[in-house]
């Protein structure tokens, strides 16, 4: 078959349409997909970093990024990594720098022109304003569970995280609010394994909390939930839906989204408004950046009164009525 433009009526044809497309203006224009690289110090697999792995991935099958990604890079060797991807020509590094916050910047300094949208605990400074920061500030979520689990423990609750650093201590004081309103006599274990991804060490710590008279445990790390499964007791899972994996251990979980938190940082890159700013805003429900997952096999198991409360308090956080308490300070067993 004779192509499209291989004939004079074609080549006329296609010339008016390169002149059209040269007359419309640029914002009206198809834009390339943005060059985007991720670079991980964990599997992608890994609860939190599947989630920004996701939203990647999405934007690149719709055809929006180009997006490329290296897993498992030491702290040591995180910096020679941003720089490699600074080079190659991408615009957009999306990562995680709560190990190498300083020399991370030092980097992004170096590298004006690319854009550098990092997991940090600490602020955006202005000082170095093409990197922005966020984290999965899903404390909305978090209290949700809490109720949930508060209504369904007997009253001692064990809690496993990664380190107690401040958005993690957030999400658990926000679900061990949740938890005190549901049933204000409830007990926690908390403890702390010092990675963000041993499951191992998280099964073994969660044994050690049901041997102490844990009834239902706090997932924050991956491990914890199959520690619930072989003991018989409950668990409350974080930032991923792992209930189909868990169907009779895992009752609820605080998703995290990171949709909103990628679709702005490359609107912002596309339009030339990114600077240094703290996305982790968009991790809030009433921005779509966390849910409560469905409860699957808990439907109906959950009391009625704790799900009436539930959804009473989700319906105010998102109108903006009821706003869940924001505590950074590391939780403590009570």
């Amino acid at each position: 078959m004779t192509g499209f433009a291989t004939t004079r009526r074609g080549l006329l044809m296609a010339g008016g349409a390169v002149l059209a497309l040269g007359a419309l203006p640029r914002g009206l224009r198809a834009q390339e997909p943005l060059k985007v690289a991720g670079v991980y110090t964990v599997p992608v697999e890994q609860q939190w970093v599947s989630r920004i792995h996701k939203a990647a991935e999405a934007a690149k099958a719709a055809g929006r990024v180009d997006y490329s990604f290296t897993e498992n890079v030491a702290n040591t060797d995180y910096p020679r990594v941003l720089r490699e991807y600074a080079e190659s020509g991408v615009k957009l590094i999306v990562g995680e720098i709560f190990g190498v916050e300083q020399e991370a910047r030092e980097v992004a300094a170096d590298y004006p022109d690319v854009a550098f949208l990092m997991g940090s605990s600490l602020p955006a400074d202005e000082s170095v304003p093409n990197l922005a920061v966020f984290d999965n500030y899903i404390q909305d979520a978090a209290y949700l569970t809490g109720i949930i689990a508060g209504a369904m423990s007997k009253g001692n609750i064990g809690m496993v995280g990664g380190f107690p650093i401040p958005e993690v201590n957030r999400l658990m004081n926000a679900f061990m609010a949740g938890a005190r309103e549901a049933n204000p006599g409830v007990t926690f274990q908390v403890s702390f394994i010092g990675s963000w991804f041993d499951p191992p060490k998280a099964k073994e710590t969660a044994f050690a909390m049901i041997e102490n008279g844990a009834d239902l445990l706090y997932a924050e790390r991956f491990g914890v939930s199959d520690a619930a499964k072989e003991r018989g007791v409950l668990a409350i899972g974080n930032v991923i839906d792992t209930q189909a994996d868990y169907p009779e251990t895992v009752v609820a979980s605080a998703l995290w989204h990171f949709e909103p938190t990628f679709d702005k940082a490359v609107a912002a890159v596309q339009d030339g408004s990114f600077a240094a700013a703290d996305y982790g805003v968009y991790s809030f429900m009433k921005e779509g950046g966390s849910s409560l997952a469905p409860l699957g096999t808990f439907e109906g198991k959950v009391p009625e009164a704790a799900m009436k409360l539930v959804a009473e308090r989700e319906a105010a956080i998102k109108a903006g009525s009821f706003t869940v308490g924001i505590d950074d300070n590391e939780p403590k067993s009570s």
